[in-house]
């Protein structure tokens, strides 16, 4: 059968715009570490290729073996509402996990193992999954979906492959960057934020408090004795409580709060939308958790655990500006420590520990 010169120029047309589309997704590769705007590129991207009206992206978290939407579009609220689920056993997405290649599904309504409720819900008829795989590892799928059982173009797969290549780089550098920066800010001992990003994080959010009239409190609590502790049992067992206070302290605050390792053994916690009355609370479950958690989790410190002294304050009740209140917050600490330890100072009142 000899091809006609009209049906030449349409394949030669539709590979050059194929083309084209891989060098603009190279381009947002390259151009960004943002992983959502990469993302959508590619997304948009291999739906023109396939020509489907709808699609999305998630990413696969091996340890949990669970699937997080990063990328969508032409897909329903409701559809999209579902961020993660669990990798169902026997389904679609194991099954293209296992396959390790492009799967194709013409008519869902003909296929016995596509049984998602949610997706047959949306209308999908019919769609194709590709696995994002960097150096031999699975680290997301692409989905495109149409809502009108139909075959594919199964020449295409090549530059599909290719599209798929570029995302899995994209979700490897955009996650290397992330947890780059993620170091970056983050005491390497407790595993709390770090002196630098308390910098930024506290004038950022004084900032805010200011700008929208909103409470804000900071606590501030530093080890009893540490240097008494270091001396008696040593400077790998003062990281080691070190270590465990970055624990409690993480296990105690509110999920909105932010804790730091200041310096030393010095910590501080910043509140937003927080009045001083329940920043005096939580300065309270602090102070009780790590008398109790390193009484029950340390080795050597006797019948009791190491005690805090804790310093409170408040924007606007105690100060108007962020160096003021800071101010204010570490002198009460130092006041607590020097009238008796183990107590919790705001202002000129002091609060007496449970006993």
């Amino acid at each position: 059968m000899v091809e006609c010169d009209g049906c030449k120029t349409s394949t030669l047309e539709t590979q050059v715009k194929g083309l084209q589309d891989l060098i603009e997704v190279a381009k947002a590769v390259v151009s960004t570490l943002d992983l959502d705007t990469v993302l959508q590129a590619i997304l948009s991207s291999a739906m023109g290729l396939v020509e489907t009206p709808a699609g999305s992206i998630a990413l696969y978290f091996e340890s949990k073996r669970e699937l997080s939407l990063h990328a969508h579009h032409g897909l329903s609220s409701e559809f999209v509402k579902m961020e993660r689920w669990s990798m169902t056993p026997g389904g679609l997405s194991e099954q293209v996990l296992k396959a390790g290649e492009i799967f194709f599904v013409e008519d869902t309504e003909k296929t016995p193992f596509f049984n998602n409720p949610i997706a047959i819900k949306e209308g999908i008829r019919s769609l194709v999954c590709v696995p994002l795989t960097y150096q031999g590892r699975m680290v997301g799928i692409l989905y495109l979906n149409d809502f009108v059982a139909r075959s594919f173009d199964h020449d295409k797969v090549n530059l599909l492959s290719i599209l798929a290549s570029f995302a899995a780089m994209a979700i490897n550098n955009a996650t290397l960057h992330k947890r780059t920066k993620v170091l970056a800010i983050t005491d390497s001992l407790t595993g709390l934020h770090n002196h630098r990003y308390f910098k930024h994080f506290f004038k950022q959010e004084m900032g805010r408090a200011r700008r929208y009239h909103k409470p804000f409190s900071v606590i501030m609590l530093d080890v009893d004795n540490f240097k008494d502790y270091n001396d008696s049992f040593g400077h790998a067992t003062g990281d080691d409580l070190l270590r465990l206070l970055g624990g409690l302290i993480l296990q105690t605050v509110r999920g909105v709060d932010v804790a730091f390792r200041y310096g030393g053994e010095e910590f501080i916690v910043l509140l937003p939308e927080t009045k001083l009355e329940n920043a005096l609370l939580a300065a309270e479950r602090l102070r009780k958790a790590i008398e109790g958690g390193t009484a029950k989790h340390l080795v050597g410190t006797a019948t009791r655990g190491v005690t805090v002294s804790i310093g409170v304050a408040s924007y606007p009740d105690n100060a108007d500006n962020m160096d003021e209140l800071f101010n204010i917050v570490d002198s009460l600490l130092y006041r607590a420590k020097r009238c008796g330890k183990n107590k919790i100072y705001h202002q000129e009142s002091l609060l007496l520990p449970t006993t």
